[in-house]
């Protein structure tokens, strides 16, 4: 199993190694890791030059995610049915997805999620630089486990409207992730891999914290302090 877990892995970090927002801030002739917070992000894409590249940049990011999560689940599912899997043999599903040995395509496409994260905050495109991994962690999430990436989404959205700050928004909804696993009774892989994303992103956002506790930390609408 080390082999195809090995396999997803890398080619989770090199879907996640994609600098979309690198490229796209750079087609606008604006390095992104040198102005706003320095960060490839949509975030900071967004904050220095505007909605249009900051969505792009997001869907794009999450595009990375889904992909990395997802494309172990597709190829069991036509592997299956090639095969012609029936009702005799054990099936288990995630989302919307039936697949054949749902333990070791599970850990294939959670390992192609991690890959992603890891390659999206340290892209080898981009001398090890990058965002921090909540876009690419929705869209692995979206295949993952819908319900909990919606639940993590409604409470981003939620903080942010109230307190008008991405970062914060960005940690409570990724913690929001194994609570709702939980709460849903999910599989102990799903909770596990939640809680793990979870505690990735809010370490990816301490210099964040650290600002949030000085009253420094930049809302959005405002410009970005270096």
């Amino acid at each position: 199993m080390f082999t195809p877990l090995l396999i997803a892995a890398a080619i989770g970090y090199l879907l996640g190694s994609l600098p979309f927002g690198y490229l796209v801030a750079r087609a606008k002739g604006v390095n992104i890791f040198e102005v706003g917070s320095k960060s490839s992000g949509a975030t900071n894409v967004r904050r220095v030059l505007g909605n249009g590249p900051g969505y792009l940049v997001f869907f794009l990011d999450a595009v990375k995610g889904a992909l990395a999560a997802g494309w172990p689940l597709a190829v069991a599912r036509g592997w299956s049915s090639d095969m012609g899997v029936g009702p005799s043999i054990t099936t288990m599903a995630i989302g919307n997805l039936t697949v054949f040995d749902y333990q070791s395509v599970a850990a294939m496409a959670v390992a192609g999620l991690f890959g992603a994260l890891v390659g999206h905050s340290f892209s080898c495109f981009t001398k090890f630089r990058g965002g921090k991994g909540v876009a690419t962690g929705v869209g692995g999430f979206a295949v993952l486990f819908p319900w909990g990436a919606l639940i993590a989404v409604s409470a981003f959205a939620l903080v942010l409207a109230l307190t008008r700050y991405v970062s914060l928004g960005s940690m409570v909804g990724a913690v929001t992730l194994p609570v709702s696993a939980w709460l849903l009774h999910q599989p102990k892989l799903i909770i596990g891999v939640s809680a793990a994303v979870a505690v990735f992103v809010v370490v990816r956002h301490r210099a964040n914290i650290s600002r949030l506790l000085a009253g420094t930390e930049n809302k959005i609408g405002r410009a970005a302090q270096p």
